[in-house]
């Protein structure tokens, strides 16, 4: 539970102001080796032993740039709607921290390579309409990661820092947006669809929990009507998309909470703490830190020709947006099926698979949806984590819509596999039902329902013809749901209308 020692501010208050957010993403790249170096990049491992000279910068030890960063960037880059520099240059960002062996990091400053792109996201305009609102991204830069300081988790009581420089040099992708965001909300929207694109890339595991996206945040208020931004203050240490949106809406209260009580808004780097639900100051940025770029003397320009880039991007895949639009106007599906069957590319290309052989893809569409969702969450598992493969949803969608297994037998057979954990075609095989075809038998049915409810009767040859659903629904109950629905269906009406034809 996150709480939070914040004064509580009235409607009136907080209507007077105008949040204003942008965001800095670090996206671990998911190459084979670290930016510089050939060391492995990988998470975890014994602390300091995936390391050589040049990451832990000795002297002598020569830079050699990752042709795979390179590639991954440009198609990150294209994906958020990046125009490519195709000369781009890396440079030095000169700091002294115990994280950082070389004394500077390996990134780029003037002349990234990407700029001036944007991703749409779900917003609401003044009125409380529902509307896209376009993100502009400033620019997607490649550098080198910082190793990591570990303050706590040892077992002596002398409180100690520790480094761990595994993860230096490891290929980072900067995301840069432009001060668009105006609510917690929006950026909450922001972080989920560019990990979303990301993700669909391939081009990082995007894993918040291992520091494969790391978010920071700058937000200042201003009021309403102001053409001024505030002071910002930088917001750090956010490890969940969940608690961004927490510490936004603490930050931006505190902020409104110094300005009405008249006081002054720092320019400073702020901590976020999950436990205590507020932020605290870490260092005041009063004074720009003057990081002395230069041009790295030991890397060439980067020149990433029109031709380099057409090989990338034959990599990109359809894209979320463009394959949920697609996937609705082909599968006659809703937006929200839409979202559910594209929440990962691996899901949304099993599913299009499955749905291309199977009888009929509508009623695959509506068995994810309809059955398969609601018992997954309620058992709190991911789709990929379904006891039932989409190739058991084919083949219970097929026997559905052949009218070999009605609703209701469906309904069973996929509550025992998820009972019993176990694939569809194998319950089925064990279980098969036993469905009533004989004509004979199910008009023997039909007519005891018939007989025993003369007012449904006496509706249906009125007129009422949607009385039937209710004698092919006794009807259903009395062969404990092994009738034909399909030769149940057609034989109720024939015989309903046959009574009607009599009278």
């Amino acid at each position: 539970m996150i709480m939070s020692t914040m004064t509580a501010l009235t409607p009136e208050v907080l209507a007077k102001y105008q949040p204003v957010i942008g965001l800095e993403v670090h996206v671990q790249l998911l190459t084979e080796s670290k930016a510089f170096c050939g060391c492995v990049n990988r998470y975890g491992g014994e602390p300091n032993t995936h390391v050589c000279p040049t990451c832990l910068g000795l002297p002598g030890a020569l830079p050699v740039l990752n042709r795979r960063a390179v590639e991954l960037g440009v198609l990150a880059s294209k994906a958020i709607h990046c125009e490519i520099r195709e000369t781009s240059i890396f440079s030095r960002k000169n700091y002294f921290y115990p994280d950082s062996p070389k004394g500077y990091q390996i990134s780029q400053f003037d002349r990234p390579i990407a700029e001036n792109g944007w991703i749409d996201v779900p917003a609401f305009d003044a009125t409380g309409a529902a509307i896209t609102k376009r993100i502009g991204i400033t620019r997607l830069h490649l550098e080198e990661d910082a190793g990591k300081s570990i303050h706590d988790g040892f077992a002596d009581s002398v409180s100690r820092t520790y480094i761990d420089l595994n993860r230096c040099g490891t290929p980072l992708a900067e995301i840069v947006s432009e001060p668009d965001l105006r609510t917690p909300d929006e950026a909450f929207e922001y972080l989920t669809r560019l990990k979303e694109i990301l993700l669909y890339c391939g081009v990082s595991d995007c894993n918040m929990e291992e520091g494969s996206l790391r978010c920071d945040a700058n937000v200042s208020v201003m009021l309403k009507g102001a053409k001024q931004y505030g002071t910002k203050a930088e917001v750090k240490n956010v490890n969940s998309f969940r608690y961004i949106r927490a510490a936004l809406e603490y930050e931006i209260e505190r902020q409104i909470e110094v300005l009405e009580g008249g006081g002054r808004v720092v320019q400073e780097s702020r901590l976020w703490n999950n436990a205590e639900g507020r932020t605290y100051s870490m260092r005041s940025k009063e004074q720009a830190h003057d990081y002395r770029y230069f041009p790295e003397p030991d890397l060439p320009p980067l020149v990433v020709g029109e031709a380099w880039q057409r090989e990338i991007l034959k990599a990109l895949p359809e894209l979320p947006e463009a394959r949920r639009a697609r996937m609705i106007a082909e599968y006659e599906i809703t937006p929200q099926d839409a979202m559910t069957l594209t929440a990962t590319r691996a899901f949304a290309d099993s599913f299009e698979e499955a749905a291309n052989a199977a009888k009929s893809p509508k009623r695959v569409v509506s068995l994810i949806t309809s059955e398969l969702t609601g018992r997954l969450k309620a058992a709190g598992l991911e789709l990929e984590q379904s006891p039932v493969t989409l190739k058991g949803i084919v083949q219970a969608a097929d026997l559905a819509e052949s009218g070999e297994l009605s609703s209701k037998m469906l309904k069973q057979l996929l509550d025992t596999c998820f009972t019993e954990g176990k694939d569809f075609a194998e319950v089925y095989e064990r279980e098969k039902p036993q469905q009533i075809s004989d004509a004979g038998a199910i008009e023997a049915m039909i007519d005891e329902v018939i007989a025993a409810n003369p007012k449904q009767v006496a509706q249906y040859v009125g007129g009422k013809k949607t009385v039937a659903a209710f004698f092919v629904g006794n009807v259903m109950r009395l062969s404990k749901g092994q009738a034909n629905p399909a030769l149940l269906n057609e034989l109720v009406t024939r015989k309903l209308d046959a009574l009607g034809s009599a009278e």
